[in-house]
């Protein structure tokens, strides 16, 4: 079985909570036991799992960056939905999922993961040639969101969203020149949020596949915000509609 690699104290810490037994290795710094390392090594304990004393430049050479906060862990990958058809079919309430057109850096991504988590998105989609896959890094930035939330990179995102409108769920994509705003969308029902990366947004045909445009409304200075932070706006502003 191929293992893979989580570093940082929310990574790890997310996958001792929802999968202890996955953790084949788990390194840390023999040299640091201030009170976090503390309360990690004691959640350690407390699943039953060994640890591996191990050096900072061991550690790096791991973890690939010196932002490992002395803990590494070598687990199983965890099972989520085969599918996002199999995903889509175990629902029970309206799906609410966050697309992403062109998101290839690896924090953005993370951090995406994360308020998707947070919001209570079902799913995160992104197309297989334009976005960054799990890996470390982003399973760091996701502060165990990687772990909880599924993502599916698909061949062909626009068969994808109208293979989602074909479930009734309807595609809504961001953009700073839609006619409508946010506030004024009915996020209730079955929903697909899209948003592209930052500068180029959303692909034409992408945008060309979604059944509605809402902007994010913007008070200052700046013309838009950071993908992740969008994404949080949006999502949140679902779950506070489905929430009221």
């Amino acid at each position: 079985m191929s293992l893979k690699l989580l570093f940082g104290f929310h990574a790890v810490s997310v996958r001792l909570k929802v999968a202890p037994k996955s953790i084949r290795e788990l390194h840390v710094d023999a040299s640091r036991r201030d009170q976090r390392m503390k309360q990690f090594l004691a959640k350690v304990e407390e699943a039953g799992l060994r640890v591996i004393d191990s050096d900072d430049a061991r550690l790096q050479q791991m973890a690939g960056t010196h932002r490992h906060q002395g803990v590494v862990a070598k687990v199983e990958a965890l099972s989520h939905a085969r599918s996002l058809d199999d995903l889509l079919d175990s629902l029970t309430e309206p799906p609410l999922l966050l697309v992403l057109d062109g998101v290839t850096d690896p924090h953005n991504l993370g951090a995406c993961l994360r308020v998707a988590d947070g919001a209570g998105a079902h799913a995160v989609i992104a197309p297989k040639d334009h976005a960054v896959g799990i890996n470390a890094t982003v399973a760091k930035v996701a502060s165990g969101a990687a772990e909880t939330v599924p993502y599916f990179m698909v061949t062909n995102l626009a068969r994808t969203l109208n293979e989602l409108k074909e479930r009734d769920i309807w595609i809504i994509g961001t953009s700073d020149d839609a006619p409508g705003g946010l506030y004024q969308a009915d996020l209730k029902g079955p929903v697909a949020v899209v948003l592209g990366a930052e500068g180029d947004g959303m692909r034409q045909l992408t945008r060309k596949h979604c059944d509605q445009l809402v902007s994010i409304p913007m008070m200052g200075g700046v013309e838009s915000l950071n993908v992740s932070v969008a994404s949080g706006v949006c999502l949140y502003e679902a779950r506070r509609q489905r929430l009221g």
